[in-house]
């Protein structure tokens, strides 16, 4: 996949997820699939030539080590900063707060500021290591508001009324 289709996939899914956590969404609670995006974003970002720089193989390592930690932290402040609540129904639900916005720019501001010293110094990341920091990020809030939903669910059974 060519560098600027990369940056239009990953401009889409960060466009798609930040649209959707501003709004109360309902809460898978089944657990099976809270990683899929994430892993084939993953997969997307690793199988592509270009990963890292091969002029710079020690910094282009270290660079793209210290953006997943970022993007795995930003991705836990994110779902820590979520409002998660149970409806009348008892189904789970969750919405972006305030914080949630200050967490995405925060953790994207630190992100570009990483990606402005690899530059500094003459290190080339490509798209694939920003799909690959993003498949983090996504990763690790899916995974916390998975986490998150097991918490709040009852570990017992409530008997029908009737």
């Amino acid at each position: 996949m060519s560098g600027s289709l990369n940056v239009l996939v990953i401009v889409a899914i960060i466009a798609l997820v930040v649209v959707r956590q501003l709004k109360p969404q309902r809460l898978e609670t089944d657990g099976r699939r809270w990683w899929l995006l994430p892993g084939i974003l993953a997969v997307m970002a690793v199988r592509e030539p270009g990963l890292l720089d091969s002029a710079h193989p020690v910094g282009s390592v270290v660079l793209l080590v210290l953006g997943v930690v970022l993007g795995l932290l930003t991705g836990a402040a994110w779902a820590w900063t979520m409002r998660v609540w149970t409806g009348e129904d008892g189904a789970l639900w969750a919405a972006g707060r305030p914080a949630t916005a200050v967490a995405w720019v925060l953790g994207a501001a630190l992100r570009f500021g990483l990606y402005g010293v690899g530059l500094l110094a003459g290190i080339h990341l490509g798209s694939q290591a920003t799909m690959l920091t993003v498949a983090a990020t996504l990763l690790a809030r899916t995974g916390t508001m998975a986490w998150r939903a097991q918490t709040q669910r009852p570990s017992y059974r409530v008997a029908a009324s009737g």
